[in-house]
């Protein structure tokens, strides 16, 4: 819909209109000329880590990844960094850093886990912006978030303040520069909030353009008094930044108020305006911005453009922008392959119209503001009833009408409420702990940042009222983990859907938990049972749960952590450590460890969150029974809480396991304690060992089930190869007894029957499995990597012939990486032989696809393509009297083609 379409409704003027009442407006400082073109992403993925843990847990439906945050960074975070422009062929002839060109801000939990999951799509992230700053004369892609996406409006005026100060230091830290721009949760924004973001330094902001309610042109010499137009209706223009003054702040300027009898003379006075605070707006294009989210025309990049140049207003101003902002999550996985898309927009489409890619920054550092804005009272983006969706059963976000929403009103009380009562437990401890509590709470994101015991004691020396004792640091910090829990019990996304027990609900009660816990630890107070009556007038739409407080009993008190069930996960988990290929036997990793983790001495070892101290160990097997009995000293590394307890665990063998805890109380009873154990053990008696393991401990047990999931299901996994093992073994011999059977089915072209082919495909998947392990311990042996790639061969062979196909993810995985070691080896690895390694990396990629089992080899094409113009194309056309290094260029650039990479031009300059 162009401006002169748009609807006008009753008082108001159309953006034609207003456009045509701009154009004898001028300023020096506008150094901006033609039309600019801002594309902003919101990328931001709720908090998901255990609260007891700091770490995420295996989510089910995100398979086959382990949790939402790796299954949407591999659809969209990764892909957004290395963008691919392809040709007609669908080879690559650039790779794009989306986050160079689009406007984005990433939320400080999401950067947090990038940075401990995928550090060099972290590194892309940061590059981007730097070099975005270099194009932009300083003015960097990259905007702050509140730090937690709480909905601004609703949070008291601390918390406000403490959530700006969280996210600007984060990006301070990260970036390295101060956020000229701040992204609000939903774009929820009253006036309160407008004062904390003035307050704290923050240039502008981005709204909607359906939260502004009138807008005017400054006054001027010509016009002291400029007409007010009503743009309530979504009317605002959107291609140029506003100016909002915060008149509520004026009762504050005495020196105004003496000269001023009635605001109104200051809404008019261009001197008074001057004086006021300001924050500068700028409103994305709404239409374009839904069309992005909602339509197919960001699947094409010409059409996206010509969406784009649609809302070029045609009016001959100096200067226009064009933005529009969307979930950044929707290039790639909402609207799977559209990274690609805006990737060429941003370096084809938008250049060849003349078009200038910036961000809000940079576009207000050439065209100041010239007109004013007034809000909407209280308003957000994705709710039509201010920010009632997060309070409220305003039948936004509702499951089509058929569920309500009457449990969020409920529980917006229960935890504004708790908040309240933490506060009062906060400044009556924290003042006898910290110099002033507030300050050391907006300063606690350095250590949110850096947990490392250095760091740490070094923010409590710089807040401590007094030289603090080991108790009362473990009290500091507790008292702050419990006020980041309760700003996190408040992040948005527990209120948007449908219904209270959905996991966005449950996870922020989960933090509420913690905090409830925490201030139990310090204060003694009994909070939860206050909190669960609160709860209990939040009535769910599920049976099962009724209410809140059901919710709470069934979801989140049955999955608190306790040092004991720490203890039992070490005790169990250490019976398998020696089967255990992971560097870590208890913490699971992906594809980089957590780099702000403490280093540990040989003596120690880390579950999740917690460092475990050996202190004494010691293991017996009498038969089918494995005994195992140690004294730990486990350490919190958030609150540096610590308990040393003992534990002794029994294996009965299968799943059968039978563990007991109990605190420390001396050497003496230690001793006697083992003694006692490992002598009813020499009876080779399960119930003799469990009866003494009773009498000392007593009867609460722990078993598999109090395992961690991650560690439980390795240890499931463990316990099942054995049986896996045999099962392979028989469908193999299965398969060879009737191997000419099953050809002759298919020579005959009839169906086979399935537990033919089950047993050549599981054969055949055991044997590629077995194959690639042997691969990967030999990769850096030329001959024997041969074998097997021959032997990989012949397995793809004999699947093609029988048409199997193989289920095997981890073999899909284990392949990826082969080639990209093989490949970094190639490239890099000055004393590697280069015939032999190429002709096995070319081998084994073509047998890769031979598998047909969805191999994707984007890192190696990645790689590949980083060095093409770097270190091949260099070689290439420098040693062209060189017949053997010709040679070797032409190999590389084959090598390219099997990449699916475009090296068509430089084989045309050799050949």
């Amino acid at each position: 819909m162009t401006s002169a379409e748009m609807p006008v409704t009753p008082g108001a003027i159309s953006t034609a209109q207003i456009t045509a009442k701009d154009t004898h407006q001028s300023d020096p400082r506008n150094l901006a000329t033609g039309v600019y073109v801002t594309v902003h992403g919101h990328f931001y993925q709720p908090p998901r880590e255990n609260p007891y843990l700091d770490s995420i847990e295996r989510q089910p439906s995100a398979a086959p990844f382990h949790d939402w945050n790796e299954r949407i960074h591999w659809e969209c975070y990764r892909p957004n960094a290395f963008a691919r422009i392809l040709n007609d062929q669908g080879e690559v002839t650039g790779i794009v850093n989306n986050y160079e060109y689009m406007s984005f801000n990433i939320g400080p939990t999401l950067m947090s886990w990038l940075e401990r999951y995928d550090l060099e799509v972290y590194q892309r992230i940061l590059e981007a912006d730097a070099k975005s700053c270099q194009r932009l004369q300083g003015h960097g892609n990259a905007i702050a978030q509140v730090y937690n996406h709480i909905i601004m409006p609703l949070a008291n005026e601390r918390d406000k303040r403490t959530q700006i100060r969280w996210g600007k230091e984060d990006f301070r830290s990260r970036f390295g520069r101060d956020p000229e721009g701040m992204w609000l949760a939903e774009t929820a924004v009253d006036y309160a909030t407008l004062e904390a973001l003035v307050a704290e330094g923050i240039r502008f902001i981005v709204l909607a353009p359906s939260q502004a309610q009138r807008c005017r042109p400054f006054p001027s010499e010509n016009d002291p008094q400029p007409e007010w137009y009503e743009v309530g209706g979504s009317q605002i223009d959107p291609t140029r930044p506003y100016r909002c003054y915060l008149k509520s702040r004026l009762s504050a300027k005495s020196s105004l108020l003496s000269s001023i009898k009635d605001k109104s003379i200051a809404e008019t006075n261009p001197q008074s305006l001057q004086e006021l605070p300001y924050i500068d707006i700028f409103f994305y294009d709404g239409p374009i911005s839904r069309d992005m989210g909602f339509s197919d025309v960001v699947y094409n990049s010409h059409h996206f453009a010509g969406r784009i140049g649609s809302a070029v207003r045609g009016d001959h101003r100096q200067s226009q922008l064009i933005s529009v902002g969307t979930d950044g999550e929707t290039f790639g996985h909402h609207k799977k392959g559209t990274e690609k898309t805006i990737a060429y927009a941003f370096i084809k489409e938008f250049p060849s119209q003349g078009w200038t890619v910036t961000n809000f920054a940079h576009y207000l550092s050439l065209s100041s503001p010239t007109w004013e804005v007034e809000i909407k009272p209280v308003t957000a983006w994705s709710c039509a009833h201010g920010v009632d969706r997060w309070q409220e059963d305003c039948g936004c976000g509702g499951e089509g009408g058929i569920w309500h929403q009457k449990w969020r009103r409920p529980l917006r009380n229960a935890l504004n409420w708790l908040r309240d009562q933490l506060v009062e437990v906060f400044e009556e401890y924290g003042n006898q702990l910290f110099r002033d509590p507030w300050q050391a709470r907006d300063e606690y994101i350095q250590v949110i940042r850096d947990r490392s015991p250095a760091n740490i004691s070094r923010f409590l020396s710089r807040h401590q009222t007094h030289k603090l004792t080991a108790a009362e640091q473990v009290d500091a910090l507790r008292l702050l983990e419990m006020q980041r829990h309760a700003l996190f019990m408040f992040t948005s996304c527990g209120w948007f859907f449908e219904e209270l027990s959905r996991p966005e609900g449950t996870q922020i009660l989960r933090y509420a938990a913690r905090a409830l816990e925490l201030a139990g630890d310090v204060a003694g107070v009994q909070l939860e049972k206050g909190f669960l009556k609160r709860l209990g007038l939040a009535p769910s739409n599920v049976d099962s749960f009724k209410h809140g407080g059901e919710v709470y009993r069934q979801l989140v008190q049955t999955a608190q952590i306790s040092f004991k069930q720490v203890a039992a996960h070490y005790a169990i988990s250490s019976l398998f450590n020696n089967q255990n290929s992971q560097p870590n036997p208890v913490v699971p990793t992906r594809l980089n460890a957590a780099s702000q983790q403490p280093k540990l001495n040989t003596h120690q070892k880390r579950v999740y969150c917690y460092t475990v101290n050996e202190i004494d160990y010691q293991l017996q097997r009498m038969g089918s029974l494995t005994l195992a009995v140690g004294n730990l000293k486990l350490v919190s590394e958030i609150t540096w809480e610590s308990e040393n307890l003992v534990f002794a665990v029994l294996h009965l063998g299968g799943w059968d396991f039978h563990c007991c805890i109990q605190l420390f109380t001396g050497r003496r009873d230690y001793s006697q304690l083992k003694e006692k154990l490992f002598a009813s053990l020499q009876q080779a008696s399960a119930a003799q060992t469990i009866l003494a393991m009773t009498q000392i401990f007593g009867n609460e047990t722990l078993s598999l089930q109090n395992l961690f999931a991650e560690e439980r299901h390795r240890i499931m996994r463990l316990l099942s190869q054995e049986t896996l093992t045999r099962l392979d073994q028989l469908y193999t011999q299965a398969y060879r007894d009737n191997y000419g059977v099953l050809m002759a089915f298919h020579r005959d072209e009839l169906a086979v029957p399935q537990e033919l082919q089950v047993a050549a495909e599981i054969a055949l998947g055991y044997r590629c499995m077995t194959t690639l392990r042997s691969l990967e311990q030999d990769i850096t042996e030329p001959q024997l990597s041969w074998n097997h790639v021959v032997e990989l061969e012949a397995i793809a062979t004999e699947a093609k012939h029988l048409r199997c196909r193989l289920n095997i993810p981890e073999g899909k995985q284990m392949l990826e990486q082969l080639i990209l070691r093989l490949l970094w080896k190639l490239l890099h690895d000055a004393n590697g032989s280069f015939a032999t390694d190429i002709q096995c990396l070319e081998r084994l990629i073509n047998v890769s696809y031979e598998l047909n089992i969805g191999i994707s080899l984007h890192q190696s094409q990645e790689l590949y393509f980083s060095c093409l113009q770097s270190q091949i194309v260099p070689l290439c056309l420098t040693t062209q009297a060189n017949k053997e290094d010709i040679h070797q260029c032409l190999q590389l650039l084959k090598l390219g083609q099997k990449l699916a990479v475009d090296v068509s031009a430089i084989l045309s300059q050799l050949k």
